[in-house]
């Protein structure tokens, strides 16, 4: 973690995404992880694979497939983690050797779009919490079913479990603070009104869902790069392209299970798999005991279908908790198997909505902010600004023999203050004003 990125504890939920470079740094304590130790996959790369939407026969719990992707210079895995349906902390957690916001030409990115859908009915929304992720049974597609990545509550707001429904449905809803969130914000020097309406600064985005427990719904965001986090005071938010197809499909009355199910088993292709996940911090005190259970159910599985485990490879998986589908049956493949047999995919030629950056004019007004020691420390700070929601555009440049960071354009002094104060808030770096110059892209 770069030592100068540092943030105010207050304000730590207004800037996810360095709460998840923290995770990414934990994450390098998860050992034996072999699954980075694998070769790059020398298959053939293809553009075809599934995302969101997946068959799923009565007798199968287990969905969708490893893939992998070569990356490039400055890719972030915020960006590859929205183009391919995943959450930030899904990604993290699969690829804990790599750095986030700074990935280098050739990096080999484990893509976990496999998933072992939670114990529940197969009916309307289930939600399961550990692992931040939506699934929807279509009422007329008995075979099928759909998944989206999720931000949840953080703690101290977390999102409640139960069951649930769709009580109604909003397109370009209008928030209403509630008064707890109004009491915290002006705590924090940073009030907001009663009232938000539709727009780009509407946290709730283009469409909501609420659910029947009081103040709770799934929503979109305008932060899109939280999804995969515990961002939220306890609503459940979707990527706006990802509610917006959900939205279209469920109906009022659709039931929504909520659960919290870290470890899951599967059974496919005379292998049992195990899906581990670390239980969030609500449940942190019981993870002893949910692993118990978990293995107690893996030996009842393995007496159904006759099979041994490799009890071995069932502790390495809880101990990575990484999120990635594991055979754990004797004579299965490793960890680092799975990376090799994974599908590769071609790099697109653009992420989709990636951050653009625009070149500042000569009448924009500019921040720069100094005191990075290398060049790589400046491009992981330009990236996390790059990824804030809503988004600080900026870009790391060489001046005066060092490397800084330079953020804009912004159309007026007052819109560079605004950002400025958020850069402060969130990270304890000052940025100082730039006024218009014709040179400042030199």
């Amino acid at each position: 973690m770069l030592p100068e990125l540092r943030t105010n504890p207050k304000r730590r939920y207004l800037f996810p995404l360095l709460s998840a470079v923290l995770l990414l740094s934990g994450c390098q304590s998860l050992q034996p992880v072999s699954i980075e130790q694998a070769p790059a996959p020398t298959a053939p790369a293809t553009d075809a694979v599934a995302i969101h939407r997946f068959p799923l026969p009565a007798d199968q719990n287990l969905i969708g497939g490893l893939a992998s992707l070569q990356s490039r210079h400055h890719d972030t895995l915020s960006d590859i983690a929205r183009h391919y349906g995943l959450g930030y902390t899904e990604i993290s957690l699969a690829n804990p050797q790599l750095d986030a916001w700074n990935l280098q030409d050739g990096d080999t990115v484990l893509l976990p779009m496999s998933f072992i859908v939670p114990e529940a009915p197969r009916k309307g929304i289930v939600l399961n919490l550990a692992n931040m992720r939506l699934f929807y049974y279509p009422l007329k597609h008995h075979n099928r079913v759909e998944t989206y990545p999720v931000g949840i509550g953080r703690d101290g707001w977390n999102t409640p479990v139960g069951l649930t429904e769709i009580i109604s449905k909003r397109k370009d809803p209008v928030w209403s603070v509630p008064e707890s969130i109004q009491r915290e914000h002006e705590a924090l020097g940073d009030p907001l009104p009663k009232v938000v309406k539709a727009g780009p600064d509407n946290p709730l985005g283009a469409y909501a869902l609420p659910l029947g427990i009081n103040g709770y719904l799934i929503h979109g965001t305008n932060k899109p790069y939280g999804i995969g986090m515990q961002v939220s005071h306890g609503c459940v938010q979707l990527y706006p392209e990802d509610i917006a197809a959900l939205f279209e499909q469920v109906k009022i009355g659709t039931p929504v299970r909520i659960v919290h199910q870290p470890y899951l088993i599967a059974w496919k292709d005379g292998a049992l798999y195990l899906e581990a996940h670390p239980p969030l911090e609500k449940w942190a005190k019981s993870t002893a005991n949910l692993q118990q259970d978990v293995k107690e159910k893996l030996r009842g599985q393995a007496l159904v279908y006759q099979t041994l485990v490799d009890w071995d490879k069932v502790e390495q998986v809880l101990q990575r908790s990484d999120g990635v589908p594991t055979p754990v049956t004797v004579g299965s493949p490793d960890a680092a198997a799975l990376l090799t047999d994974a599908t590769h995919l071609n790099h697109p030629e653009r992420f989709f909505a990636q951050p653009e950056i625009n070149d500042i004019g000569d009448n924009d007004w500019a921040l720069k902010a100094s005191g990075f020691e290398t060049e790589t420390e400046a491009q992981k700070f330009a990236a996390m600004l790059n990824h804030q929601g809503p988004p600080i555009p900026a870009r790391k440049v060489f001046i005066d023999g060092s490397y800084q960071v330079v953020a804009g354009p912004f159309k007026s002094k007052q819109a560079a203050k605004r950002a400025s104060k958020r850069i402060k808030e969130n990270f304890d770096i000052q940025a100082s004003t730039v006024a218009p110059k014709p040179t400042l892209n030199n």
